[in-house]
């Protein structure tokens, strides 16, 4: 193997690994410790340890879990939730395990590297399911999550075989993801607020009020909101109207008898 292709197949490695543990970071774990034990690649010292039958099992034990969570609308955005605190760290730690003992600061770097990529993947799934659970029916989060634990084990299987290929479709990811992630943060911003004002905790009349007393600084306030999607272009008119007339008193029009 040339030092083009060990390269490659290092970065692909690292990458790979995090990006598939934003999506389903059990499934990641099974496929890496699955393929180490049966002899299929040799893992890096830093991850032979997901190749342990108790790692296997414990991470099949959580994958039979988050199949089923991950596939019930509202418990897949409350797990999503939870996994934000533990995706994104293993993530991390598994890109900076995947390149060896090379260097401390090559791991440094990959683990730094990996953990932006899990964090902008596990925002991805998230705020994308958040905008699912709109629909009424369950078949769309059905779909989101099976095409997500193919992605995975599509994505791993490229990523240890074809890692130039894997790299060149991660590129045109993070390409998506840049262009997608502002509109699904505004999309699901949009949709907890009105969960929010249906819970009864969120006022609806809230935008108005928040902020000072200043005009100028309320219409600050809510061209805010309205660029950060939690306030829709009709309400935004409509609190803006608000802030405008505020003080202003109505005109009577010319006294009787004048």
């Amino acid at each position: 193997m040339s030092e083009f292709e060990q390269v490659a197949a290092l970065i692909s490695l690292s990458m790979g690994v995090a990006w598939a543990s934003g999506l389903n970071l059990y499934a990641a774990m099974l496929v890496l410790g699955f393929a180490g034990s049966t002899g299929n690649m040799d893992l890096p010292p830093g991850l032979q340890v997901l190749q342990d039958p108790m790692v296997m099992m414990a991470a099949g034990l959580m994958y039979g879990v988050e199949f089923f969570a991950d596939k019930t609308p509202g418990v897949d955005t409350a797990w999503d939730s939870l996994h934000t605190f533990i995706r994104i760290p293993a993530g991390a730690l598994l890109a900076a395990g995947s390149v060896g003992d090379i260097t401390p600061a090559l791991q440094v770097a990959a683990g730094v590297l990996g953990g932006s990529l899990t964090t902008v993947t596990h925002a991805a799934k998230a705020s994308s399911r958040v905008l699912i659970n709109t629909s009424p029916e369950p078949f769309t989060n059905w779909g989101a999550s099976i095409g997500e634990d193919v992605a995975v084990f599509a994505g791993l299987w490229t990523a240890l075989n074809h890692p130039v290929l894997f790299l060149v479709l991660l590129a045109l990811f993070i390409l998506l993801l840049i262009w997608m992630l502002p509109r699904l943060w505004r999309g699901a911003m949009l949709v907890l607020r009105k969960v929010g004002q249906w819970l009864g905790v969120v006022d609806k009349s809230s935008p108005a009020q928040v902020g000072t007393d200043d005009p100028v600084g309320k219409l600050q306030r809510l061209q805010e909101l309205k660029q950060s999607g939690a306030l829709t272009e009709e309400e935004f008119e409509i609190a803006k109207a608000r802030v405008l007339g505020t003080g202003v008193k109505p005109d009577t029009g010319p006294a009787e008898g004048a």
